[in-house]
């Protein structure tokens, strides 16, 4: 496996969440410098062998406001 996709997301309570697609992955992190290392420690725990070299990262934004 060469990559790995994540959608991230800001979390309610402040920072970021990270899940990843197609696998059982998920983390978070205060700033994006966490979230980085905690993407990097969660792929390292799931993945024994065959660990994916590219980590993409998915930004999802959901905006409200008033017509």
């Amino acid at each position: 496996m060469n990559e790995i996709i994540f959608i991230v997301e800001e979390s309610h309570e402040g920072g970021f969440e990270a899940k990843a697609l197609d696998h059982s992955i998920f983390t978070d992190g205060n700033d994006m410098d966490q979230l980085k290392a905690n993407i990097r420690e969660a792929i390292q725990c799931h993945f024994e062998v065959d660990a994916p070299k590219i980590v993409r990262l998915h930004f999802v934004r959901e905006e409200v406001f008033a017509a």
